[in-house]
């Protein structure tokens, strides 16, 4: 499930060599954005696709963004259900068929084909890299490594100028071709990485992963210690979010929009913006911006290479600044420097003087760096972490998809109106960009430094489900929706009275009694019971299964050790390192687990999982672990306890058994 380290990688270096690897997938997208800025020009590429209009060109670049349009709508789904690292690797897979598909096009129709196949790659990777990076991303430099991301994306861009720029020498169909091949190579080489990074630990926690989940966060934040105290409260955290919103009931678009309608404004208007703001004006048409202003041929493409390097040293800043400054002061000041700037193009073009090209040129420099330190990084980042986990990829989809639509409308008119409208088209994103510095005035929040879980709190719009007795021990509620905490059929009517009332104190023995005590709290079961022979044979037996069960994930579970020891320790105490080792097991604590687990299966029919996530909330919580144990001691113990077990109950109920 992607729980074990990469080459034994933990904490700080796992979590950024995990960040700049998965960076690929937007590098995919920045390189496909400037490749063909570059091919659209040259002379082998006209003369092979016979001097294809303007139009038909502008349809060619921007039918990416349909393919990615429609991938990024349904690929929040498909990442909920695989989850967030096989969605990689399958929209990896996809992009190199497309890419694959362009490099051998012989018609424009098979260069669409892969443009189009490409972008649903595209598409998926662009939504589930920035959901995954915020997923496993601490909250003190969650920005920071957000940004990195972004920097991924501005180098794919770069690259592909540069690379374009070096092609464009070779006097052949090569020119053009190589360029489209090198995607290829960096397609296969996400896919392959894939399959060996960590699994977000929030989706293993949501899909009820739990021992990988606390794995994968012991790895990212506790240096591979599970006991480590920041792990524990990750856990603890994280699990909590996921158990309050499990019992909110289902996940629909409706529900979000309902409930979560300002973040989901904010996630879907920072990405509509930011294409509004005129980057793909000088992203994908670069050169044609350059010859208006009077570079010709290669000049064009290299000064388009130039302002390339300028815009990716741009997003470096933004590492060191974004959980310092926060994402407002960044977004409002880069929306004042790229109105100044788009301005001041549309000026210089509109003159049309000697001086124009170099001026021309500084200003789009000057622009590209105002958005590849504000409005290139932030939208990315924003969406996954304002959204809660159970609508993340849903919202990161929508969010993800409004950047691709306007990022078609963009591509598909920028050269209809560079042709009609002509310098005034500058003068429209310019305005665009006023309008982005009103909305992130009046309606974005700052969020640096806020945790993932807690951002309900910072919209007010938190919660108002019961929160689960693992996580405040004084009250008691069902962590099941649905299931009644009485146990059926096993209780007299003064025994049935007492439980009601021992449901309803709360008092100071709350905290006492470790994961099972804190099941026979739940449950508020009395030491009264039915003491008929079918009864004490049903028990047993049901208590056989279940240490059955939890000493088959003592052989099975990966890490064996670890996670056997904490279900074991936290369901069975007295235990090797805590003061009652040794003392007599209580037997009517076997019978209200027993009967706890009686109920779940019965009125929800979640069986031995319950008691699994159950025990792992409690007993990961309260560090029941204390003495490292290998493999063999652990089982052995197991064995031992067991034999124990068996004679206590022939002891306390009468039974004869081996």
């Amino acid at each position: 499930m992607g729980s074990n380290p990469i080459h034994g990688l933990t904490g700080k270096p796992l979590i950024y060599f995990t960040s700049i690897f998965v960076s690929l997938g937007v590098f995919l997208f920045g390189y496909d954005q400037g490749v063909m800025s570059g091919i659209i020009t040259g002379p082998y590429f006209k003369d092979y696709f016979n001097e294809p209009s303007k139009a038909k060109v502008g349809t060619m670049v921007a039918i990416l963004e349909i393919g990615a349009l429609i991938s990024s709508l349904v690929v929040g789904r498909v990442g909920d259900i695989i989850g967030r690292r096989k969605t990689i690797f399958y929209g990896s897979c996809i992009f190199f068929i497309g890419g694959a598909l362009q490099s051998c096009a012989t018609n424009m129709e098979i260069m669409m084909l892969g443009r189009i196949i490409a972008g649903l790659g595209v598409g998926a990777l662009s939504t589930i890299v920035p959901v995954y990076q915020s997923e496993i991303s601490p909250p003190h430099n969650r920005g920071k490594l957000a940004c990195i991301e972004f920097s991924g994306n501005i180098i794919g861009y770069t690259t592909s100028v540069w690379v374009d720029y070096f092609c464009g020498f070779i006097e052949s169909n090569l020119s053009w071709r190589i360029p489209l091949v090198m995607q290829c190579v960096m397609g296969a080489l996400l896919g392959l990485g894939s399959l060996i990074i960590v699994e977000s630990p929030r989706w293993l926690l949501d899909n009820d992963h739990d021992e990988e989940g606390i794995v994968v966060i012991a790895n990212l934040y506790g240096g591979g210690d599970i006991q480590n105290a920041k792990a524990v409260e990750e856990f603890r955290q994280i699990k909590k979010d996921v158990l309050i919103q499990r019992q909110e009931g289902e996940r629909s678009y409706s529900e979000m929009f309902r409930r979560y309608s300002r973040r989901v404004l904010i996630a879907m208007s920072a990405q509509a913006l930011a294409q509004l703001n005129g980057i793909n004006v000088i992203s994908y048409y670069a050169p044609y911006v350059f010859e208006s202003a009077g570079w010709v041929g290669h000049a064009a493409i290299l000064m388009t290479g130039i302002n390339g390097i300028t815009y990716f040293l741009s997003t470096i800043p933004p590492w060191y600044i974004v959980d310092k400054w926060g994402r407002r002061v960044i977004l409002l000041s880069g929306a004042i420097a790229m109105a100044i700037s788009l301005t001041a193009i549309s000026y210089f073009i509109h003159l049309d003087t000697s001086w124009t090209p170099s001026m021309v040129v500084m200003f789009v420099m000057i622009y590209n760096a105002a958005f590849g330190y504000s409005w290139g990084p932030i939208p990315w980042l924003y969406p996954p972490e304002i959204l809660p986990l159970s609508i993340r990829s849903k919202g990161a989809s929508l969010s993800t998809a409004t950047n691709w639509a306007f990022n078609w409308l963009v591509g598909e008119l920028t050269p209809i109106l560079q042709e009609w409208i002509k310098w005034r088209l500058y003068l429209i994103h310019a305005f665009f960009c006023l309008v982005s510095f009103v909305v992130v005035y009046f309606l974005y929040p700052e969020t640096c430094g806020v945790r993932l879980e807690d951002m309900d709190q910072l919209f007010g719009d938190a919660s108002t489900a019961i929160g689960t007795p693992s996580m405040h021990p004084n009250e008691t509620a069902s962590l099941i929706p649905g299931f009644s905490l009485d146990p059926p059929d096993h209780l007299s009517g003064e025994a049935a009275a007492a439980a009601a009332t021992s449901v309803r104190k709360k008092g100071s023995n709350a905290a006492a009694g470790g994961a099972r005590g804190w099941l026979s709290r739940v449950t508020g079961i009395g030491g009264q019971s039915r003491d008929s022979d079918a009864d004490k044979i049903e028990i047993l037996h049901a208590y056989r299964q279940m240490y059955r069960h939890l000493m088959r994930a003592v052989r099975n579970t990966k890490p064996q050790s670890q996670i056997g020891r904490i279900q074991l320790r936290a369901a069975f105490n007295p235990v090797p390192g805590t003061r009652e080792y040794g003392q007599p097991f209580d037997a009517d604590g076997i019978k209200r687990t027993l009967w706890f687990l009686k109920a779940a299966e019965k009125e929800a029919g979640l069986e031995h999982r319950v008691l699994k996530n159950l025990l792992l909330v409690a007993g990961v919580r309260q560090q029941l672990m204390r003495v490292p144990w290998d493999n063999h001691r652990l089982v052995q113990h197991a064995y031992d306890h067991y034999d124990r077990t068996i004679e206590m109950l022939n002891k306390t109920m009468g039974l004869r058994l081996r």
